[in-house]
């Protein structure tokens, strides 16, 4: 364990003392609770004076936002108070209408929903890992209300807390610095609201999954709001043979200090518990040699701890006349420690012989960011502009300590077809000890302009600086690069009318590259570029609405096979991506609301200084996919309010492995839903997942391992209002 990043042995008790202190905050708030309010957020009273400018810190639940189509304005696609009809990038909200139809979980509940995104290798059911557009977006491609959320190997997101998703495609790095040409995701959290209102409910269904959830909002005091979600998971395996706990505690604070400030102070503290399950194995490339819930592993000792605690503070003030400032702070903490048995060994020549090994590790991080922005709204030349301008800075370090036992000495043979368990402990020695520390600083500068009534122009750049400073403990060896990346962006859009609009866009990103090549020279960072043209579409009522967008995306300086030495490697290889994509969303007519999505991503590697990767499909990315989910809604002729639907997911055939050596196959999964609303106070929901037990893999790690897919699961909750 490294002095420099410890793993904190406060973690149980600070979850155990934050629940207890929300949980008297949240008590001494229900002791003022009105008469039972709807569970939609709403404004505050009108004697609390709140500014327009500061709308996204009061969520503010209308009939626009309902539905599946999501907010359409105010998103981080452009940080500024921008209509996503004018906005020249495809951008797919996902709202908490839908995670709720969805019964949705966690964050993977909701990624089939959205065009062109792709599961990849999850390390073992531990983070949150996705393609969009074909590239990954695992390292730094994830904001938690604008700031960097995923960097290190923390927990995967639980929804309890979310308001909505925001998939934004393309390049992101004028905004927000070191990403993937690919497009970023940010999660919005629930506010604190002024108007009482909670809710609590269970869910129990098969795998051994139980779930219980609170939320709870309303005011402290005239100025002072609270918020607290809080989820408790007894979550769904694939085997009887291992399990999967998780507790969620998010509490928030809104302090409304003036006419025109408001403090907003968040937190989220998860504990989860859970085997490190790296899935199955092909047997010379049949994935579906092994039983999909037979278990590799070694449940007597696969126990992993994934801890992740963050805090954000934010600053708000309206300037007037068009003006306002944002400040904040993100300090993020996570670490992944325990004992497992890895699969990083071999199949025999027998073709049932798996040797194994046994290890442990500590994976902790410290993420702290700061960001000032000032948003403001001017004209000249008879031209109106939104002027955007800021500064960001974070540090990260980020260790890792991984000790194995010896595949030659200790192989942990394992019969794959007759699994044998409770095998010794292995004599485990260091194979990694790691510290990586980052320090970053970025300036960005982003205009809007109306050209005219019809035409908007959007242009934008930033800077970024950033160092690197690797230490390898084992060699006594330490590698330091500093780089810098200038990207822009820039976008047209032409508003056909008022619902209906074109758009064209051009983008660079930008991510820095790890070690050095055989001079010790530190790598060129990462390059992309991507070209965007598009179609947007809203009916009148902004209740339903339709995108279509092409895309090219080309990612340069990918680390390639060096010509003159194949130990080491040069920033010289490329990759592409092009593809169609099409998202629908939102409410039909008075009973029905929809979501359906389609994609077509083509990607291939273009250049590469090993032939077997030339002309390749990037890893696990399918060339089509596409899903569907609608419900109906009425009122029960038994009495109350009731809903059905179901959805449809497919996925196509995707590579296994970087040189195509075996291929998983393409699958369709079905599901139904629905619930009885017996009265305002109560509903009962009913969920069936994989309705038809269909056996899936939804991505593959290594040459060996597959992932398959979740069994059918019925699910059975209820909910309650008080």
């Amino acid at each position: 364990m490294h002095p420099s990043i410890s793993r904190p042995a406060r973690h149980t008790a600070v979850a155990r003392a934050t629940l207890a202190l929300c949980a008297f905050t949240a008590s001494a708030a229900m002791a003022q609770t009105a008469p039972a309010a709807s569970t939609t957020p709403t404004a505050p009273p009108t004697d609390i004076t709140t500014s327009p400018a500061l709308s996204e810190v009061q969520v503010r639940d209308t009939p626009a936002t309902q539905g599946y189509q999501g907010a359409q304005r105010n998103t981080a696609a452009t940080r500024t108070d921008t209509p996503l009809i004018e906005t020249p990038q495809s951008v797919r909200v996902v709202p908490q209408q839908l995670m709720e139809d969805l019964g949705a979980r966690r964050l993977a509940d909701t990624v089939d929903f959205v065009s062109g995104i792709t599961r990849l290798n999850d390390f073992g059911g531990t983070w949150d890992n996705y393609a969009i557009r074909g590239f990954s977006n695992t390292d730094g491609g994830q904001l938690l209300n604008g700031f960097a959320s995923n960097r290190g190997y923390g927990p995967q997101r639980d929804v309890s807390s979310v308001e909505r998703i925001e998939f934004l495609k393309g390049p992101a790095a004028a905004l927000y610095g070191s990403s993937e040409p690919g497009g970023t995701l940010n999660v919005v959290t629930k506010k604190p609201q002024f108007t009482p209102a909670h809710k609590a409910g269970v869910q129990v269904g098969g795998q051994g999954y139980r779930r219980a959830t609170l939320d709870t909002t309303g005011p402290l005091s005239s100025n002072l709001a609270y918020r607290l979600n809080v989820a408790a998971e007894d979550g769904a395996s694939r085997t009887a043979l291992v399990d999967n706990r998780k507790m969620v505690v998010a509490p928030a604070l809104t302090w409304n200090l003036g006419a025109n400030t408001v403090l907003n102070y968040e937190a989220e503290f998860i504990r989860i518990r859970t085997p490190l399950d790296r899935g199955i194995v092909q047997v010379r490339g049949n994935v579906g040699a092994l039983p999909p819930d037979r278990y590799l592993g070694d449940p007597s000792r696969d126990n992993l701890h994934v801890n992740g605690d963050t805090h954000q503070l934010t600053l708000d003030h309206d300037l007037g006349q068009g003006w306002r400032t944002r400040v904040g702070a993100s300090y993020r903490e996570t670490d992944l420690y325990g004992s497992a048995v890895d699969l990083t060994g071999s199949l025999q020549a027998d073709g049932r012989t798996l040797t194994r090994r046994d290890s442990w590790r500590s994976l902790p991080a410290r993420d702290a960011s700061l960001q000032a922005e000032v948003e403001g709204k001017l004209r000249t030349g008879g031209l109106a502009h939104t002027v955007l301008a800021g500064v960001e800075t974070s540090r990260l370090t980020a260790a890792q300590d991984i000790r194995y036992s010896s595949l030659a000495s200790q192989p942990f043979a394992i019969d794959i077809y007759n699994p044998v368990y409770n095998q010794p402990v292995g004599n485990l020695t260091p194979g990694f000890d790691l510290v990586d520390r980052t320090r970053a600083t970025g300036v960005f500068v982003q205009d809007q302009i109306d050209l005219s009534e019809k035409w908007k122009l959007l242009a934008g750049v930033r800077f970024d600086r950033f160092h690197q400073d690797s230490e390898n403990r084992l060699t006594t060896t330490r590698q330091v690069q500093a780089h810098s990346a200038t990207t822009p962006r820039i976008g047209l859009t032409y508003l056909i009318n008022p619902n209906t609009s074109v758009y064209a866009s051009a983008g660079r990103s930008f991510r820095p590259n790890a070690g050095t090549d055989e001079s010790g020279k530190a790598f060129d960072p990462q390059k992309g570029q991507a070209l965007e043209l598009g179609a947007k579409w809203q009916s009148a009522d902004q209740r339903l609405n339709a995108s279509v967008a092409l895309f090219d995306i080309r990612k340069t300086n990918v680390l390639t096979r060096s010509p003159t030495n194949a130990n080491f490697s040069i920033a010289a290889g490329e990759v592409q991506s092009r593809g169609l994509e099409l998202d629908v969303a939102g409410q039909i007519d008075t009973h029905w609301r929809m979501a359906a999505n389609m994609a077509y991503t083509n990607t291939e590697v273009t250049r590469d200084n090993n032939p077997a990767l030339l002309g390749k499909r990037l890893l696990n990315v399918p060339r089509v996919s596409a899903g569907l989910f609608a419900i109906r809604e009425d009122q029960a002729p038994w009495g109350g309010r009731y809903g059905v639907g179901g959805g449809l997911v497919h996925v196509g055939e995707r590579t296994g492995t970087a040189t195509d050596a075996y291929s998983l196959p393409a699958y369709t999964t079905a599901r139904i839903t629905g619930y009885w609303q017996i009265d305002k106070r109560t509903r009962l929901t009913l969920d069936v997942h994989n309705l038809f037990d269909k056996t899936y893999y939804t991505a593959s790690w290594g040459a060996l391992t597959v992932i398959p897919g979740q069994g059918r699961q019925v699910v059975a909750g209820v909910q309650v209002v008080f």
